[in-house]
């Protein structure tokens, strides 16, 4: 057997224990970081968002030997005063981003792009949209997400229970914040395949926390009724049970997104490719991190404010003590009883008889 798999094997059996649950605040503190890097880029930097969402113009001129620097060249000459992004696509595509223009102003960039890298008119791709669609689409993408979380939040109370879905939901939200955080740091724009990256990941994050929470489930199952473990003890146990399991779907899932965003985006040049695996690489990144450092611990710790699983604390605790007592006790006696090994009587520790009297 492999080292993975006897190591799965102790987890599940509880040979073997990590204590997830009971070091939770260094995981709160380690997610709080993040949470606050996020929240400093995005107020410092912002997104970039694309032209679909702020609206603008895209102009693409395929041509071996393209730069940017002659993109800019071509656009300068125009004349035209508006924010304008260059960006080099493989080795031979060359885009070019601007804000809102009027149709004229669009004439002429192609005019100058088609001069400049000497291609037709009709062979730059040419994309105007204006900014009211822009802002269609962005309430659209927010309609689609509080719709996904009501869903979720509806499901997971029927199908579990409300405190489930509470933690499950604040760690979807801590898994959006983080991957639109970075998003922000490392200034990629978001696009509508970008939105599409951000709810697969909140499905697989939402997925990853449900295998755990179900083990959960079924290690609380008429807990109270005894003393045998605490929640927290259990809920731990749950972690430790899928650990292996959340390990081998992540990297299973992580490998094929790597390869589409480094080899894909990164070597082949697909834009599309690159705003999509990235997403998805930090998202399904931060899902495994979430549903074991951050879901579950604040589901276990809803559950200890509850009356009921207090006492079962108390009662837990009071057994230990007792046991603690037992196992002291039959050390004690143990170490007694080697110490001072008792005397087995003998001829020589005999009492002696008086001799009677001859009469």
């Amino acid at each position: 057997m492999s080292r993975s798999g006897s190591l799965g094997g102790k987890l599940h059996r509880g040979e073997v224990a990590l204590d997830f649950i009971g070091n939770r605040r260094r995981w709160y503190a380690f997610s709080g970081l993040l949470l606050i890097i996020s929240a400093l880029a995005l107020g410092i930097q912002g997104l970039h968002l694309g032209i679909e969402f702020k609206g603008g113009a895209s102009f693409s001129v395929k041509k071996p030997g393209a730069t940017v620097v002659a993109a800019q060249s071509a656009l300068a000459s125009t004349g035209i005063k508006t924010e304008v992004i260059t960006q080099l696509i493989g080795n031979d595509k060359v885009r070019v981003q601007t804000g809102v223009i009027t149709n004229l102003q669009s004439e002429t960039i192609q005019d100058a792009l088609a001069q400049k890298f000497g291609v037709n008119r009709d062979q730059i791709d040419t994309q105007v949209v204006g900014p009211s669609w822009g802002a269609e689409i962005t309430h659209k993408a927010l309609y689609g997400l509080f719709a996904f979380l009501f869903v979720v939040v509806l499901y997971l109370s029927l199908a579990f229970e409300p405190k489930m879905a509470i933690s499950a939901i604040i760690a979807v939200i801590h898994d959006l914040f983080i991957t639109v955080g970075i998003y922000a740091l490392v200034g990629f724009e978001v696009t509508p395949a970008t939105v599409i990256g951000f709810l697969t990941i909140l499905g697989y994050s939402l997925y990853d926390t449900v295998v755990v929470f179900d083990k959960v489930r079924e290690n609380t199952k008429g807990l109270t009724g005894g003393s045998r473990m605490t929640y927290s003890q259990a809920a731990n146990r749950a972690i430790n049970q899928t650990l292996i399991r959340s390990i081998n779907t992540s990297l299973i899932a992580l490998l094929p997104v790597a390869s589409i965003l480094f080899v894909g985006a990164g070597l082949l040049g697909a834009g599309t490719l690159k705003d999509l695996s990235l997403a998805l690489f930090i998202g399904l990144a931060t899902g495994t991190y979430s549903s074991i450092f951050v879901a579950t611990p604040i589901l276990a710790s809803l559950h200890e404010r509850e009356p009921a699983m207090q006492a079962l604390a108390r009662r837990v605790s009071a057994k230990g003590n007792v046991a603690n007592r037992i196992v002291d006790g039959a050390d004690a006696l143990a170490s007694v009883t080697v110490g001072t090994p008792a005397r087995v009587p003998g001829p020589r520790t005999q009492p002696k008889r008086k001799n009677k009297k001859k009469r």
